[in-house]
């Protein structure tokens, strides 16, 4: 596991965003599309990947699978998927995953997590910390890190609480 400094990746995941959600929006005019994930995050570390949130009417979720699928994306394999919340990886050498959520969802604390991060930099300061610690460790030993402090950080938003970890 390998982490960036935002200033050496933020700027063209920002450019890969627009350029993704433009081509969202002509196959899918009536959905919400955000850049989530580290990389829509001031100032965080990552891998220099970035997340990709569109939000669909839960009936049409299946269908909007489908239709982003011809943007060269495939379902990500070993990876959580129900009727609200369907994860597509590139294909095309991009290093992008779609998180297509129904909206109202449960799955919308993608964007919880990252608002919540967005209004505390000690948040972010802790989330650096945490990835950091996790260079050269295997993709589950950080994974299940990581997902420890998302869901402490959402339990204190679903509270108001706006505290340190």
């Amino acid at each position: 596991m390998r982490f960036y400094r935002a200033e050496q990746y933020q700027a063209s995941c920002e450019e890969l965003f627009l350029r993704y959600k433009g081509e969202i929006q002509k196959l899918l005019p009536d959905v919400r599309i955000e850049h989530i994930g580290a990389s829509s995050i001031p100032t965080a570390v990552s891998k220099g990947d970035l997340d990709i949130f569109v939000g669909v009417q839960s009936d049409r979720l299946d269908n909007a699978v489908q239709l982003l699928t011809t943007l060269s994306f495939q379902e990500k394999i070993d990876t959580l998927r129900t009727s609200v919340l369907c994860m597509l990886e590139s294909t095309s050498g991009d290093d992008v995953a779609f998180q297509i959520v129904a909206n109202g969802s449960e799955f919308e604390c993608f964007l919880v997590f990252r608002d919540e991060l967005r209004a505390n930099v000690s948040l972010v300061q802790q989330y650096n910390e945490l990835k950091l610690s996790c260079e050269g460790w295997s993709q589950e030993e950080y994974r299940r890190k990581k997902s420890d402090f998302i869901e402490h950080v959402l339990a204190l938003a679903s509270q108001g609480a706006h505290e340190e970890i």
